[in-house]
C-alpha cells in the first residue's frame, strides 16, 4: 500500500459571467429540484485549469459529470482518463503491505485467509465509495475542484472531524514509515553487511533526498523504474516458487485466528487518500469513479491472493503458537538459493515504492501545517518526516509487524473506516433538507453506514482488550 498525499494544486472553479453565459449546474435525478449555480464575480484563469462546471441530461436521467476540465491555452476539454484513474488506485493499494500478508495469514490458513482478505476488500471498496460521495457533494457545496479529506471532514463533521483526520493521517505515516526504515535496514544489512544504523541511515538519506531534491519528473521516472521491478521480481517469484506448490495445504482453514490478520489486510487494502484525486480528475462522474475504485482494488485482490497462495502453499510446516510473528517469506528464503535473492528484490523495491508516496504525503502535510509557501522545498518539513521514523526503528530493529498492526488497526480503521461513514451519516442526514445531494453510490442507508461503523469500533475494542488482557 502506497499511501501517500499528492502535492497538486487544483485550482478554483472559475467562470466568465458576461462572456459566457451564466451557468447553471442541474443534477438531474428525480429527488433532484434546485438547480445548483456556480458563478464567479471576475473572469481570470487559473495556472493550469479552468473548471466549466455543468451537467448533462441524458435519456436515461443520470448525472454524467460535474464540471469539464479545460485547458487553459485552447479551451479544450481534458477529461480525464479512467484507465488512468484505475491504475493510480491500484499503484497506491499495491505497496509494502504485501510483505505482512502471509506472516499474519499463516495460522488461519490459505482458504480463511482468502475469505478475509475478500471481505476486507468489500469492506475498504465500501468506505471508499462513502469518500468519493461525500468529495463530490462538497465540490458542489464548495464551488471548486481538488477537495481534500481535511475540508471534508471540516464540512461535514466540524472542528472535531478535522482533528480525528489529521492526528490519524499522521499516526498512520509515522508508523508505516518506522515500519518501512526497519525492514529495509534488515534487507540492506544482509546485503552490504553494514551496521544496522547505518543501513537505516543510508536508506532514509538517499530516498529522502530524492523527494527533497528531485523534481516531479525525476520523482515520476525514479517511482516508474521502481515498479517495473516489483513486476518484474514479482513475476519471477510465483514462476520459481510455484513449483513447489502444494495445493493441499491451500485448503487447511483456521477461522479462529482469522481476527489477528484484520488490521494488516486493511492496511493493505488502502488507497482512499487518493479518491479525492480521482474525482476531480474525474470530473465527478460518479459512475466513472465507482468503476476506478472497484476495479482498481480487484488488481490488488488478485495480486494478494496469488502471493498468499504461493508463500503459504510451498511452506512445509507453519510454525504457529509464538507471541513473536513468524515470517514465511524467512522460511521460503531459507528453503531455495533461488528464491531468497528474489524476495530480498522484491521486498526492497516494495517498500521503497511506499516510503516515496508516505516520505511525500507527510511532508506535504507539516508544510501545510506550518504554513510555508506552496512549491517551495524547506528543510523543516522533510526533517519531521525522516527522523523521527529513523530514530524509533533503531530503538526497535523488530518493529516492523508491530508498526504495521498498529497502523492498521488504530490508524486505517478510524481514518478510513469510521470516519467516511461519520461523514457520509452528516452529509445524507444532517443540515437542509432542500440541499441538493448527488445520488449515493453506497446502498443500504443507514444501516450500511452502522454496520462499517460496528466493524471497524469491534475491530479496535478488541485489540485493546487483547492489549490489557482481558480478552
Amino acid at each position: 500500500m502506497a499511501l501517500s498525499s499528492p502535492s497538486i494544486q487544483i485550482p478554483q472553479l472559475i467562470l466568465q459571467p458576461r462572456k459566457l453565459p451564466s451557468v447553471s449546474t442541474s443534477l438531474v435525478q428525480t429527488n433532484i429540484s434546485k438547480p445548483i449555480l456556480f458563478r464567479s464575480s471576475s473572469y481570470k484563469f487559473s495556472q493550469s485549469t479552468i473548471f466549466k462546471c455543468f451537467s448533462q441530461k441524458q435519456s436515461t436521467e443520470e448525472f454524467e459529470r460535474l464540471f469539464s476540465n479545460l485547458n487553459q491555452v485552447n479551451l479544450k476539454r481534458e477529461p480525464g482518463s479512467l484507465s488512468s484513474a484505475t491504475l493510480l488506485v491500484a499503484g497506491t493499494t499495491v505497496g509494502a503491505g504485501i510483505l505482512a500478508i502471509p506472516a499474519v495469514t499463516q495460522e488461519a490458513g490459505f482458504l480463511a485467509s482468502a475469505v478475509t482478505c475478500i471481505l476486507c476488500w468489500i469492506y475498504m471498496v465500501v468506505t471508499g465509495l462513502l469518500i468519493a460521495e461525500v468529495n463530490v457533494n462538497s465540490m458542489c457545496k464548495l464551488g471548486s475542484g481538488g477537495v481534500s479529506l481535511v475540508s471534508m471532514a471540516m464540512r461535514t463533521l466540524g472542528k472535531v472531524g478535522v482533528q480525528i483526520a489529521c492526528w490519524s493521517y499522521i499516526f498512520i505515516h509515522y508508523a508505516l514509515l518506522i515500519a518501512y526504515v526497519a525492514r529495509s535496514s534488515d534487507i540492506l544489512t544482509n546485503f552490504l553487511g553494514i551496521p544496522l544504523w547505518e543501513s537505516a541511515t543510508l536508506f532514509s538519506l538517499i530516498l529522502g533526498g530524492i523527494c527533497y531534491f528531485g523534481s516531479q519528473r525525476f520523482i515520476g521516472a525514479v517511482n516508474g523504474i521502481l515498479i517495473f521491478g516489483i513486476i518484474i521480481s514479482f513475476t519471477a517469484l510465483v514462476g520459481v516458487a510455484s513449483g513447489d506448490l502444494k495445493w493441499s495445504t491451500l485448503l487447511r482453514a483456521n477461522f479462529e485466528a482469522v481476527p489477528l490478520s484484520i488490521p494488516i489486510i486493511a492496511l493493505s487494502f488502502v488507497y482512499q487518500n487518493v479518491v479525492p484525486v480521482i474525482c476531480t480528475d474525474l470530473e465527478g462522474d460518479l459512475s466513472k469513479v465507482r468503476t476506478a475504485i472497484v476495479l482498481g482494488t480487484a488488481i490488488p485482490l488478485v495480486l494478494f491472493l496469488v502471493w498468499d497462495a504461493v508463500t503459504l502453499g510451498t511452506i512445509s510446516t507453519l510454525e504457529t503458537g509464538s507471541d513473536k510473528i513468524l515470517d514465511p517469506l524467512e522460511q521460503l528464503r531459507s528453503s531455495s538459493g533461488v528464491v531468497g535473492p528474489i524476495i530480498e528484490v522484491f521486498s526492497f523495491l516494495a517498500i521503497a515504492t511506499s516510503y516515496i508516496g508516505f516520505t511525500l504525503g507527510l511532508s506535504d502535510f507539516f508544510a501545510d501545517l506550518l504554513k510555508l509557501p506552496s512549491g517551495q522545498s524547506k528543510p523543516l518539513p522533510y526533517l519531521l518526516t525522516l527522523l523521527p521514523p529513523l530514530i524509533l526503528s533503531l530503538l526497535d530493529p523488530e518493529i516492523f509487524f508491530k508498526a504495521l498492526d498498529f497502523a492498521g488497526t488504530y490508524g486505517v480503521l478510524v481514518l478510513f473506516g469510521i470516519l467516511p461513514a461519520a461523514m457520509a451519516w452528516s452529509d445524507r442526514y444532517s443540515g437542509s433538507s432542500s440541499s441538493p445531494k448527488l445520488p449515493t453510490l453506497v446502498p443500504g442507508g443507514r444501516f450500511t453506514l452502522t454496520l462499517v461503523t460496528v466493524g471497524a469500533g469491534y475491530v479496535i475494542l478488541s485489540d485493546i482488550l487483547k492489549n490489557f488482557g482481558l480478552l
